[in-house]
């Protein structure tokens, strides 16, 4: 037996081998073993090892076995784990050596979980005798053993943990406090923090608030003796998970971490963790921190900017030519992310008058460094102050704006930056105020400090920020001096790329062009000769590969400006295009994992699909095959144990992200890949959507990989993109037939419903349900199984006791004792993704009603319940309001059938009809109108009670307000109706001649060619009414319908144009009566009607 266990010592020590033979040949040899057998080996390395690696190896396998065993107390032989639990803690006992006992400790905790069933049933009661012993014992080095368990596995207690909660809490408070020793109280103060956070639930947070104040303490001994900082790392998520806790020590609180961050002689991995406790705090209790401690607030902005201050001086910064990553760990990154952060979190209400009372002297400081933290602070507050700098903008901008002259590159840069963030933050608002500031500004520097590649491409990436959300209007003045400048540029910076191999600002000035074009659209026509022949020379040219992001970007600004200027521009050099396309993708038939020029090149392909349409068809076999395997792309994900020494070869700088579990673990993912996932599955959609038929061979593959994304949960784009594609899949699918179509949905149905029920993210939820809606109107009838039916109402039920539920707990908020403006502000933000939730659960209803008719009645008879309790007068209006859409879809849609249910709707429809909501108002009266259109003589009655209340709405005086407009025109369009279709119980004759003052309707486009339909009517049948005596109506008739025109009213309903023309020509046979017609027009009018 002792040579057994010295020879699986050594191949343990084959395992930590660097040699990847011996490492495999020993991976191949350790697990032949039986998992019983290997067990007792990695336990007895464990305890009685030769060396600390190798037990430490030894306790890593041992845990990571554990994990791995199904039913670990169902299937190793008993003796086994007796061996195993009584081994374990004798070794606890007896081991001398600090860093094993803490890994036995660990191998206790991994062991006790193998025994926590299903139900939460602890397995292993002796576990839980041990750790009470432990803690009560004299020896600070079995407490230590007690406290390691509890941090590694919290969860310990299972189901006896409210029946000892007094006990565990005592137990900690026996280690936290004095005189024990330092270590034991560090432990305790995790162990506490740990179990708060991950096993209390709110309910008893108070009742460990006892344990708080040693838990301050510990972190004051830690922060002393600049040890462990775990400790306060595990206060950072207690913070986060239980904030009330921290209430009656608020101040206390914050005040140790602004000590702490304040002291520059600490390490920064210190100070960075109390700036974190404060930020967390910030997130999590906001309205706690304005109400009980804004004093605080002025104390830490400047330690915030402090540390954005802390920059070294790099002489060769702007002269670089590759920008290094960001190193996350430095304090400017740390400064500036926490400001964000903590701004978003507070508001700008709460900290913006501190911000302005800090940047100004900092801008002016003779020291560099403070002004390039100032202008990054501009950038890093936009967001979280959005609302009260908006008023304030002017100032701001002119505040930024001459730091583009400033004498230091690193000052320029971030001017750049904080004009780039404005322009995003601000959009639009900001193009349109400060247009005649800001792009001279940002072109001067383009074009002067070209000595700066850093700065000069931070001024080209400025109008990226500028130019992306611009109105084309904005920009166009501008686009002789931006398109000298952007040439101006490219040409000397392809020079330089042919002398000395730099493209830094190449690069960047590609993607300004591809930015500029796309938003100047048509616009670029005449600009495109000066620049395609250089864009193809770069293209054909840059094949190296240290130039596959100058390749890609030039593969994106070519397809930008085709797509801009448009077929009949970029015909002549579309073939040659699309040749150097499909040379790229055939010569480089397997790209590396990293190549950039592979998303770029599937974004272009979708571009030329818009450019070329159903012509692409013929190169999806040679498109096709990168944007699968890109939309298949794998994330890599591990499961890290830090003691195992393999876990230094997983780093951050490899594009990998960590989540920490407990203490010994952290869960790992590979995110680079993810974005051209998503890219990949946004330009499958796109090629759906636009080859439709020509897609079909395609959609058999595509549909089995978007399926399983509806789960993927590293990415929420992917998800959503997933289920965007599906109802685009269905339409292809169709020309193959009903019996593949039914095929493919069956794939669907269960799959797409089941995310919607299970998805996390509130966000994605409507997304989901809107595919749902759009596959319903795909799909038509027949197609729709009971199951189906059944688990969609029942997911549509849960959905809108969830919405009811969250509007208590919100109610609930705006009673709490902290609640504020700026809670509210979050509380409206909720309600809004909840009011788009139930939009969605409206336009499911919409799609049954429009594709099934009557046959979707028993549907809605299963859901009625739900749907009158919405309607309900305490709730709120846009419940009320997306419940009279659904029963204006079942007006509509079901017609005189829907008599049967007018108990539960037609009073509160009528009645809604003068609500105070605008949209309330105009649900109302659009189902007035169905109604009347389509219900029939059942609905006589109801459609006369409404006239008198439309009638009011539209003559209010405050009817033509811009909140009011449309529900206004709504209501003209629902007499319109009535009078037209369900008039038996009105005078007509009597309501025309109010209804024709109320003309024109100009805003609501959907409901004017009802409105100007039943005018074609009339006039046509020579009502005397509307055209008055001897026709005296006509020019004010001519002058309603000219300004439906000049509206482009019109434009999209050809038949309603050729009645008017038809109106029209009668009219101007008379020459005298078309004069005065005329005469009524104004120039906008008459220019309008010219062009009709």
């Amino acid at each position: 037996m002792a040579d057994q266990v010295q020879q699986f010592h050594e191949l343990v020590r084959s395992l930590m081998s660097a040699d990847n033979e011996t490492r495999n040949n020993a991976e191949s040899q350790y697990f032949n073993i039986d998992e019983p057998t290997r067990l007792q080996f990695l336990l007895q390395c464990v305890i009685a090892g030769d060396a600390i690696e190798l037990r430490t190896m030894a306790a890593v396998l041992f845990r990571r076995l554990l994990s791995n065993i199904d039913d670990f107390a169902g299937t190793v032989p008993a003796n086994v784990q007796d061996i195993c639990k009584s081994q374990l803690i004798e070794a606890a006992h007896k081991e001398q050596d600090e860093s094993m006992r803490k890994k036995i400790s660990d191998s206790i905790a991994e062991l006790a979980k193998c025994y926590l069933g299903e139900d939460g049933n602890n397995q292993w009661p002796d576990i839980l005798k041990f750790l009470y012993e432990c803690c009560n014992s004299d020896q600070n080095t079995m407490k230590e053993v007690a406290l390691h368990i509890i941090i590694a596995f919290p969860g310990i207690f299972g189901t006896q943990q409210d029946t000892y909660i007094q006990v565990i809490k005592e137990m900690l408070v026996t280690c936290i406090q004095p005189p024990n020793a330092d270590k034991v109280r560090l432990l305790s103060a995790r162990a506490a923090a740990t179990f708060i956070t991950e096993c209390l639930g709110e309910a008893k947070f108070k009742s460990f608030a006892e344990l708080y104040p040693g838990i301050l303490e510990a972190i004051g001994i830690a922060v002393k003796s600049e040890g462990d900082d775990n400790v306060l790392k595990s206060f950072v998520e207690m913070v986060e998970v239980a904030p009330k806790l921290v209430k009656q020590n608020l101040h206390g609180t914050l005040g140790m971490m602004l000590e702490i961050l304040a002291n520059t002689n600490l390490e920064n991995s210190w100070r960075h963790l109390a700036l974190e406790t404060i930020v967390t705090l910030s997130e999590t209790a906001p309205a706690m921190i304005r109400k009980n401690s804004a004093d605080m607030i002025p104390k830490i902005i400047p330690e915030i900017l402090a540390l954005m201050v802390d920059l070294d001086e790099d002489e060769d910064w702007s002269f670089s030519d590759d920008v290094e990553d960001t190193d996350m760990e430095s304090n400017p990154v740390a400064g500036e992310s926490s400001l964000d952060r903590f701004t978003c979190a507070l508001g700008g209400k709460a900290v913006l008058p501190h911000i302005i009372a800090t940047i100004p002297p900092m801008l002016e400081h003779a020291d560099w460094r403070y002004r390039h933290a100032a202008l990054m602070a501009v950038s890093a507050i936009a967001e979280g102050c959005a609302k009260q700098m908006e008023p304030l903008l002017a100032n701001v901008v002119d505040s930024v704006l001459p730091f583009l002259q400033d004498p230091h590159p690193r000052v320029r840069h971030a001017s750049c930056n904080a004009l780039g963030q404005l322009a995003t933050d601000f959009t639009v608002l900001f193009q349109k105020k400060f247009h005649a500031k800001v792009m001279p500004g940002l072109v001067n520097l383009l074009l002067t400090d070209s000595a700066h590649p850093r700065v000069q491409a931070h001024a080209a990436a400025a109008m990226v920020n500028f130019c992306e959300d611009c109105p084309p209007k904005i920009i166009e003045p501008y686009l002789d001096s931006l398109v000298d400048a952007l040439e101006n540029v490219l040409s000397s910076k392809l020079e330089e790329l042919l002398k000395r191999g730099v493209k830094l600002v190449l690069e960047q000035v590609l993607t300004t062009i591809a930015t500029v074009a796309d938003t100047a659209e048509s616009r670029f026509i005449k600009y495109y000769d000066r620049f395609m022949p250089s864009l193809k020379y770069i293209f054909q040219n840059a094949t190296q590969k240290d130039y596959r992001l100058l390749r890609g970007k030039t593969i994106e600004c070519i397809s930008l400006i085709g797509l801009a200027v448009g077929a009949e521009k970029f015909l002549p050099d579309a073939s040659e295009v699309m040749q150097l396309l499909l040379k790229t993708q055939t010569d480089a038939s397997d790209f590396d994992d990293d190549d950039p020029q592979v998303s770029y090149l599937i974004s272009a392909w979708a571009r030329m699909c818009k450019i070329i349409g159903k012509d692409f068809v013929q190169y999806l076999p040679v498109v096709m095959p990168p944007v699968l395997k890109a939309a298949q792309i794998k994330p890599e994900v591990a499961l890290l144990d830090l003691d195992d020494p393999q876990h230094q070869n997983v780093n951050e700088d490899d594009g990998w992200e960590f989540v920490n579990l407990g203490e010994q673990q952290k869960f790992g993912i590979k995110t680079a890949g993810l974005e051209d996932k998503s890219t990949a599955c946004q330009m499958l959609v796109h090629y759906a959507r636009e080859l439709k038929d020509g897609f079909v061979d395609y959609t058999e593959q595509v549909v089995k990989i978007m399926v399983p994304l509806l789960k993927f949960y590293f990415h929420d784009t992917v998800r959503v993109t997933a289920a965007e594609s599906l109802p685009h899949l269905l339409e292809c699918a169709k020309v193959r037939g009903d019996e593949y179509l039914s095929q493919m949905w069956s794939f669907i149905a269960t799959e797409l419903l089941t995310s919607i029920e299970r998805e996390p993210e509130e966000a994605v939820v409507p997304e989901m349900m809107e595919s749902f809606a759009k596959c319903i109107e795909v799909l038509g009838i027949g197609h729709l199984a009971p199951d189906t039916l059944t688990q969609l109402g029942q997911i549509m039920h849960d959905k809108l006791e969830q919405h009811s539920e969250r509007q208590h707990e919100r109610h609930d908020k705006r009673n709490d004792e902290d609640y504020d403006e700026e809670v509210e502000e979050g509380l409206q933000d909720e309600h809004e993704t909840d009011e788009y939730i139930l939009s969605k659960v409206s336009d499911i209803m919409h799609a049954l009603f429009k594709t099934h008719k009557e046959i979707a009645l028993p549907f809605f008879e299963q859901m009625l319940p739900d749907f009158c309790k919405l309607m309900t007068p305490q709730r709120p209006a846009s419940d009320r309001q997306w419940a009279l859409c659904i029963f204006d879809d079942l007006l509509e849609y079901t017609g005189p059938v829907s008599w049967k249910y007018q108990g539960y709707f037609l009073k509160e429809l009528i009645s809604s009809i003068q609500d105070l909501s605008s949209e309330v108002r105009q649900a109302a009266a659009y189902g007035c109108g169905v109604m009347a259109q389509f219900g029939g003589n059942d609905y006589a009655e109801a459609c006369a009670k409404a006239v008198p209340l439309l009638v009011t709405v539209i003559e209010h005086a405050e009817s033509r307000a811009k909140e009011n407009v449309n529900p206004t025109e709504n209501c003209i369009s629902a007499v319109t109706k009535i009078c037209k279709h369900n008039s038996s119980m009105i005078n007509a004759n009597e309501v025309i001649t109010k209804w024709l003052s109320w003309l024109p309707v100009t805003e609501d486009q959907e409901e004017a060619p009802h409105v100007y339909g039943y005018l074609c009517d009339l006039i046509e049948a020579n009502h005397p009414q509307v055209l008055g005596e001897s026709n005296s109506n006509l020019p004010s008739i001519v002058k309603i319908i000219t300004e439906a025109i000049a509206a482009d009213v019109f434009e999209q309903y050809p038949d309603s144009a050729t009645r008017i023309k038809a109106i029209f020509a009668t009219v101007q046979q008379n020459e005298p009566v078309w004069t005065a017609c005329l005469s009524m027009l104004d120039e906008r009018q008459l220019e309008a009607l010219k062009n009709f």
